[in-house]
């Protein structure tokens, strides 16, 4: 402060003709004291001061810079409020102080405590430290951070403290032994600790007594710097410690100016000169006269005044690292410059009422308030310095860390700086350069609860902080594809959740595939069930003039066998994934092939009972009206009637390729959906009802007496048809997905191979192996 005051003074561009001068006051680091000088500074304004030549009266104290502790600060601000004098403190960082309705003339130039917690999350965020603890000191200081840990702690969502505790003042055994033990079983590896150097001191006594290792320290402005710390004893405790440092600052001329210290050897009563004669025999271990009984007998040194302070020990003159230095220079120069701004008023243009302004011989404490306000200048070292509406300096912080040497020598290095921006908090930091002090030499783990991965969602424990919780797997057809999920999303419609639960893959697809063994053998089936038509076909084209071919219309007999040939191709359209076209063929084409080949037997039968009554006498007319003509046209309307009912069918409400997801979850079963129950249940019930007629008709006619009776065949066939589609209907209804097509698809070839072994099986074999069979006289019996 006084190399400040001494350096405005000599600068002939900062308050010109105006000499600055200054009073001291030591608060003893006790409230007491503290508020007292407070008292007297602001009280000696009252007394009459008149600004001409021989400059008569106590001049008037235009501010204060200090104190250091927040708590003497809170209660220096509230009097020294009440006169508006401006205070400007170095180092007290309660938040609570940038409350301009409590402190309307307070400033300072350290950061509130309010960014020095935001910028511990940050650190916290950074290195994914979720769970913490948070030790603090019972006063202003302490108490405040806490609260406003907590508080920015929770908004900010980057973790959650698995205890707070107020360490006590003075050294209070049975307490620090509870925190230490509370430390000790806890699982959060991260201590924050806002708390004075004597409160650390304290602390980490029964942390060493303890010997409880392995934890990162995390340290306020308040004890980051503190050497008394850093001791062999303690390291192995506190090496790797990250720390927030008030902004370091470099002072040129400094050093020069501390070096001219010399002990007044003329005026040894006053107070600030018996300061400087005991930091003289601590430094060079000498005793001003007159000496103490026996210290010259025993082979002490007198000083002398002359003693060479540039080779003195003493950490005093180290100039490097100036933090609350800085802060107190930067103090000083404000009042100055919110001086100088105020001397520069021009008159009529001030910016009070009535456009007045504030000189020198009328200076109001209130007034420069308003100045200091508004101040705004740069340091030699670059840094510049304003205050917001609150008070408030622009905030900066160093982020500092605890080396331990191999040597054993400790170190306080410069890893980063956590600065205000646009954006919030920024965070710079040198990971390279940062000392861990485990084996691995890499940041500890510190949370509740490891992350949930992908896969997962959390579950919060009933009781624990937040922080702590469940990773439960997500459910069927739900992904969480992000780490900590707090829910599962649902997959949509066509897509199902992967194995790991961490994505979405298109669901898989069913229908009756040519790919599958299913589908090869239904396909193989209906392709061997066609090819024996075409091989029966070709036999009965060989034979087409044996008796055997020539039995009962040869012309339906082709026919008939054109039309199982369209039954086992039909099944084919059931194989293959549904599309419009198949979903609306494959039942037509079903219905009108069976329908056409079941009346082929039809009036094959009916063949059967007309010739018969026609060899009885006067039988002779039937025949006449149910000849060759006749049978087409009963084949033709008969089949016309089922292509009516599928075009009516068809036209209505069409068959139609479906995606069915109800069967099951992970799966889309392509199917065709009937469109009209009824009509398909018209298509079945009609061919139901011929083949109905066909066996009753076939029935009635299996006991006539001719040697080869083609009825007894189709009373068998027909037996084997109906019993096969029969047993389709419940089978059909009761089977999911492609098993209902390939239930159909069997049932279609059952039947057709049952029709074209029972009434063509037989012919072929006399026609082949027992030619001698295939006469005439052997058809009629009398072979």
């Amino acid at each position: 402060m006084v190399f400040a005051i001494d350096e405005i003074n000599r600068n002939s561009n900062l308050l010109p003709n105006v000499t600055l001068g200054y009073s001291l006051y030591d608060n003893c680091a006790t409230l007491g004291i503290g508020f007292r000088a407070s008292l007297s500074l602001a009280s000696g304004q009252e007394e009459q001061f008149l600004l001409d030549e021989t400059c008569v009266g106590a001049p008037p104290v235009l501010g204060i810079v200090g104190d250091s502790y927040s708590t003497f600060t809170i209660a220096m601000s509230s009097v020294i409020g009440l006169y508006k004098l401006p205070i400007v403190s170095y180092f007290a960082t309660c938040p609570c102080l940038s409350d301009r309705q409590r402190f309307p003339s307070f400033f300072r130039t350290i950061p509130s405590d309010t960014f020095q917690v935001r910028a511990m999350i940050q650190i916290l965020k950074h290195f994914g430290w979720t769970w913490a603890g948070l030790l603090v000191s019972d006063d202003d200081y302490g108490l405040h951070a806490a609260r406003s840990f907590q508080s920015d702690l929770a908004q900010s969502g980057g973790g959650c403290l698995a205890y707070a505790e107020i360490l006590p003042w003075g050294n209070d055994p049975i307490e620090l032994r509870k925190i230490v033990n509370l430390i000790k079983k806890s699982t959060a590896r991260v201590v924050i600790v806002f708390a004075h150097e004597i409160h650390m001191i304290n602390l980490m006594e029964e942390v060493v007594r303890q010997n409880v290792t392995g934890l990162q320290w995390i340290a306020s402005e308040a004890w980051t710097s503190v050497s008394l710390l850093q001791t062999p004893r303690l390291m192995p405790y506190l090496g790797g410690t990250l720390g927030i440092a008030i902004r370091r600052g470099e002072i040129p001329g400094l050093r020069e100016f501390l070096l001219q210290i010399r002990p007044d050897l003329h005026y040894n009563n006053s107070y600030g000169n018996n300061i400087v004669n005991q930091f003289w025999e601590y430094t060079f271990q000498c005793r001003f006269a007159p000496p103490p009984a026996g210290w010259v007998e025993a082979g002490g040194a007198l000083c002398t005044a002359q003693e060479d302070l540039e080779n003195a020990e003493t950490e005093l003159f180290d100039v490097s690292e100036l933090r609350p230095e800085y802060n107190v220079y930067k103090a000083v120069y404000a009042l100055a410059y919110a001086l100088d701004d105020m001397l520069h008023c021009v008159p009529g243009r001030g910016p009070f009422s009535g456009n007045s302004y504030a000189g020198l011989q009328r200076l109001e404490p209130w007034q420069l308030v308003h100045y200091l306000q508004n101040v705004n200048f740069t340091t030699p070292f670059g840094d510049e310095v304003s205050f917001d509406e609150d008070g408030d300096v622009f905030p900066i912080y160093d982020v500092m860390n605890w080396l331990w040497l191999p040597d054993g020598r400790t170190k306080i290095q410069n890893v980063g700086e956590v600065k205000e921006s646009a954006e919030g908090e920024e965070l710079t930091l040198d990971e390279d350069k940062i000392f861990w002090n485990s084996e691995s030499k890499q940041p500890p783990r510190s949370v509740c609860s490891e992350s949930c991965p992908p896969g997962t969602r959390m579950a919060r424990k009933k009781g624990p902080p937040e922080c702590c919780f469940d990773c439960i797997p997500c459910s069927e057809g739900k992904i969480s594809n992000k780490t900590d999920s707090m829910e599962c999303t649902s997959c949509p419609e066509d897509f199902w959740s992967s194995p790991q639960r961490d994505h979405c893959v298109p669901k898989k697809t069913e229908f009756l595939s040519y790919h599958e063994p299913l589908g090869i053998f239904l396909t193989t089936a209906s392709l061997l069930g066609t090819f024996i038509c075409v091989v029966v076909l070709v036999i009965f084209t060989y034979h087409h003039n044996t008796p055997m071919v020539r039995a009962n219309n040869s012309e339906l007999s082709f026919l008939l066998l054109g039309s199982l040939k369209l039954c086992f191709l039909c099944s084919l359209l059931f194989i293959g994934r549904p599309r419009l076209w198949t979903c609306q063929l494959r039942h037509a084409a079903f219905g009108i092939s069976f329908v056409l080949c079941v009346s082929c037997i039809l009036v094959k039968t009916m063949v059967v009972l007309v010739v018969f009554k026609a060899s009885k006498p006067g039988g002779g007319a039937s025949l006449k009206w149910f000849g060759a003509v006749q049978q087409r046209g009963t084949v033709l309307v008969l089949t016309s009637i089922q292509a009516a009912i599928c075009t009516a069918w068809l036209v209505s409400a069409s068959p139609a390729p479906h995606k069915n997801t109800q069967y099951y979850n992970d799966k889309i079963v392509y199917e065709c959906v009937v469109g009209s129950t009824v009509g398909f249940a018209v298509l079945l019930g009609y061919i139901g009802l011929l083949a109905t007629i066909s066996f009753l008709l076939a029935f009635l006619a299996r006991n006539l007496p001719d040697n080869f009776n083609e009825a007894k065949l189709i009373t068998f066939s027909m037996l084997i048809f109906c019993a096969v589609w029969v047993a389709f209907v419940p089978a059909y209804v009761n089977s999911p997905g492609k098993y209902a097509d390939a239930v159909e698809v069997f049932a279609i070839l059952a039947s057709s191979f049952g029709l074209l072994v029972a009434l063509f099986g037989p012919k072929c074999f006399i026609i082949l192996l027992r030619p001698e069979r295939n006469t005439k006289k052997a058809i009629m019996g009398r072979g």
